[in-house]
């Protein structure tokens, strides 16, 4: 047989999109295989809606909104399986989307975490935003994705299907085997939602595990499904969350170094918004550094005793993504060096 998976859907007032997509997922061609709800205090009427439409999915209830990372966190402690699959309620799935990635996981046992090949679900041809074909840092931790850089959504033509290891996997469709959750201790709930995944996966090649991109799985994801990408709330936590986990994982010789250059290159970021009409988004990313300063102390406790090297792990590419994007032009993953 093979190893048990949980698929966990976290929902909060998803109902239209639960109504959308749950069908498909209750198609995947798996024989081993639970479909769980973990809904976040949801105030639509998304639990009544599964109770009277599906009642073979496990609904677990959280009393209180606790975010990605802490719904989640929350939820997985219920579920017993093998592998856990973290997958966003906006996402519309492939009927073989699953074994692809469990016979690539189960086949080396130093690989923790897999995603499929995410595209956009409104247009299929094209990568999607949060994954695309899997997760990459810069060096100075600027997160970015094979298929799209920035705003520039490449098609897919087969260029990426090679499988291939990664740094991060997207959170979308987030594959992970149960005892290296367990023992890493999930996601960061400070970090509330945004690059709570990546934190996790920084974590787990610290430890020396890989983190795997599966091309032969395909899903589509509609994106800002919660929070839409043009909220200042959303720039926010990117903004104080990326250096957040920066001093987390990063070894304590680059920590200093790596952080004061990546703050000036948001202060970048910061004049662009003023410049473009955005206060609210420039006072967000003022926001997300004076609580990254203010958090110092608590997050310093938080780093474990093993940092390997930054450069040293697959999936970093040694350059500034900001400075090939904006200054050399380069617009597609397949044209760095």
């Amino acid at each position: 047989m093979n190893p048990s998976v949980a698929v966990v859907i976290l929902n909060w007032n998803g109902s239209a999109f639960l109504k959308q997509f749950l069908p498909g997922i209750l198609l995947s061609e798996y024989d081993n295989l639970q479909i769980i709800v973990g809904d976040n205090a949801s105030t639509d009427d998304s639990v009544e809606f599964l109770q009277a439409n599906f009642p073979t999915v496990k609904i677990i209830k959280n009393e209180l909104n606790y975010g990605f990372a802490g719904g989640y966190n929350k939820v997985l402690e219920q579920v017993e399986a093998d592998y856990f699959v973290l997958l966003n309620s906006d996402v519309e799935v492939t009927p073989n989307w699953i074994k692809p990635i469990i016979d690539l996981m189960e086949s080396d046992a130093l690989i923790a975490a897999a995603q499929p090949k995410i595209k956009w679900q409104l247009n299929k041809n094209q990568f999607e935003y949060a994954g695309a074909a899997g997760g990459y840092l810069d060096i100075y931790a600027y997160p970015f994705c094979r298929g799209r850089l920035f705003n520039v959504y490449e098609d897919d033509k087969g260029q990426y299907d090679e499988q291939k290891e990664i740094f991060w996997a997207s959170g979308a469709a987030f594959f992970i085997k149960s005892k290296y959750w367990k023992e890493t201790g999930g996601l960061d709930a400070d970090l509330f939602a945004h690059m709570e995944e990546i934190d996790l996966c920084w974590r787990l090649k610290n430890l020396g595990y890989k983190i795997m991109y599966c091309p032969k799985a395909e899903v589509y994801h509609v994106g800002g499904g919660t929070l839409q990408t043009e909220n200042p709330f959303k720039t926010y936590l990117n903004f104080r969350n990326n250096l957040i986990i920066m001093q987390k994982n990063l070894p304590a010789k680059d920590a200093l170094f790596r952080i004061f250059i990546r703050m000036w290159i948001d202060f970048i970021a910061w004049w662009h918004f003023l410049l473009s009409g955005k206060p609210k988004f420039t006072m967000a990313v003022s926001k997300g550094h004076w609580h990254f300063i203010k958090s110092i102390f608590k997050t310093n406790k938080k780093r474990t005793a093993i940092q390997k090297p930054y450069t040293k792990h697959e999936g970093v590419y040694h350059k500034s993504i900001v400075w090939a994007f904006f200054i050399k032009k380069i617009k597609y993953f397949t044209q760095l060096n």
